[in-house]
């Protein structure tokens, strides 16, 4: 894959970046540099290797949910706000 002047201007439009004219060319070296190793990994022989492949075989640990309930945190947040009542905050009205 090539990386030009115009797939920067698209991706700039994607990602909602602005990337300045003086590292146009910078970002386009390195993501050449980025596309080029990751094209080296396709020629990897990966025969016999499983598809779900791990570096263990251990299952996740699990643990206990507790929950821990502090009033004073709510209450401390609930002091900053604009609005609030009953424990919540108060907000204006967005849909109608």
């Amino acid at each position: 894959m090539q990386i030009d002047d115009a797939l920067l201007t698209k991706l700039e439009k994607l990602s909602f970046l602005k990337i300045s004219d003086d590292k146009r060319e910078e970002i386009v070296e390195q993501l050449s540099e980025i596309v080029s190793f990751v094209d080296n990994l396709s020629e990897l022989n990966t025969d016999g290797v499983a598809s779900v492949f791990a570096m263990s075989d251990k299952e996740t640990p699990l643990r206990e949910d507790i929950v821990h309930s502090q009033a004073a945190v709510g209450e401390e947040i609930l002091k900053h706000a604009p609005q609030s009542a009953e424990n919540f905050f108060i907000v204006p009205k967005i849909i109608e």
